[in-house]
């Protein structure tokens, strides 16, 4: 769909990356790594600086304590923590939990690690957890859940009480989870994301990752985290030997100063995306689109059922030259019908490109 954007010259709200960079002072203490000579491979557990940290972090934010020599790794992105944590824990016919509509690389890593997965929907419109299919589905037999809070594509940040259960469940089976957090700062109305490994029970049995792109506005970058017990970071860490075996030398110096001299970026970028959140509300409510209110991340997501559309794909594909705009169908993120007559909204974009994108789709004929 971002190609889609480019070569049709549309204006880009499907993609989830920011039009603006972040702090200033990061992106020059990267080009300061550069030109120190931190270019050369850095150890596979990542520099310590970064590891050291991103362990101030979570016990900052979350109360939650760290050796970070042992329970932190440094990845490649969030992206490959989720693929490395499939692989390292699950062997084939293992059966693993996870949320749906999810992010597309959980039913990707899944499949190539031979894993069977068992969907659980967050169903439309409310997108919250239905915890009776939630205890349906995790028994004795569960290797793995896959969590997702604050939720991509939905927007939807799981409640105490909804963590509650989920905890409930992994203690009461056995249950290792693997929780990805990328959005952890970015959540709004004044609610909190709490970290299922603060639950009782749950920082023995929990994988959390995490990312510098969302946070700060450096997707590109491409620099994670992994952190939890020794033996499910060591997993990770076992299968990174043999992947990228090592991230970007240069990024982690900058990844550190970040989250300790720039902690409060976050918080003013999440005042922002809330304030953009508000305008591409109103502005796909006025094009007949019935938005969900998002609780946090970069997204909203969009029912286009009553507009006549009964396949979100085909929406989509016919929307750059309906209105010049671009937008994410969620097929791609559900293995069934679930989500196949909803859409997904990127806010993060500078304001002058939300208005120009509301303001293509109020004049355009959006009905099937």
């Amino acid at each position: 769909m971002s190609a889609l954007a480019v070569r049709t010259g549309a204006v880009n709200l499907g993609q989830g990356f920011p039009d603006t960079d972040g702090p200033a002072s990061v992106l020059e203490r990267a080009r300061a790594a550069l030109l120190e000579g931190r270019n050369q491979y850095a150890p596979g557990r990542g520099v310590p600086a970064l590891r050291e940290a991103v362990a101030r972090h979570q016990a900052r934010h979350h109360g939650i304590d760290l050796d970070p020599d042992t329970q932190v790794v440094v990845t490649t992105g969030a992206t490959e923590g989720i693929a490395s944590a499939v692989l390292g824990l699950v062997d084939p016919g293992d059966e693993v939990v996870l949320l749906e509509p999810s992010y597309d690389s959980y039913p990707a890593m899944l499949q190539m690690a031979g894993a069977v997965p068992r969907p659980v929907t967050l169903p439309a419109p409310s997108f919250r957890l239905d915890v009776e299919a939630l205890r349906a589905a995790v028994h004795d037999g569960t290797r793995l859940l896959l969590l997702n809070t604050p939720h991509n594509p939905t927007g939807t940040v799981l409640t105490d009480e909804e963590l509650a259960v989920v905890a409930e469940l992994a203690v009461r089976h056995d249950v290792v989870v693997v929780t990805d957090e990328v959005y952890e700062h970015l959540v709004f109305d004044g609610r909190r994301h709490r970290p299922i490994a603060t639950f009782p029970g749950m920082a023995e049995r929990t994988l959390t990752l995490s990312s510098l792109g969302k946070s700060w506005s450096l997707t590109g970058w491409k620099v994670g985290w992994a952190t939890g017990p020794a033996h499910l970071v060591d997993a990770v860490l076992a299968v990174k030997q043999w992947t990228t075996f090592t991230s970007g030398s240069p990024l982690q110096p900058a990844a550190a100063h970040a989250l300790d001299q720039e902690a409060d970026f976050p918080l003013a970028l999440a005042a922002e995306l809330q304030g953009r959140r508000d305008l591409m509300i109103a502005g796909l409510t006025e094009a007949g689109l019935a938005p969900r209110v998002s609780e946090g991340t970069y997204f909203t997501v969009t029912d286009v059922e009553d507009l006549g559309w009964t396949d979100g794909a085909a929406f989509c594909a016919a929307l750059p030259e309906r209105a010049g705009v671009v937008a994410i169908p969620l097929q791609g993120f559900s293995t069934g019908d679930a989500g196949r007559h909803l859409v997904r909204w990127a806010f993060c974009k500078d304001e002058d490109v939300v208005v120009e994108g509301i303001r293509r789709l109020r004049a355009a004929d959006l009905r099937a």
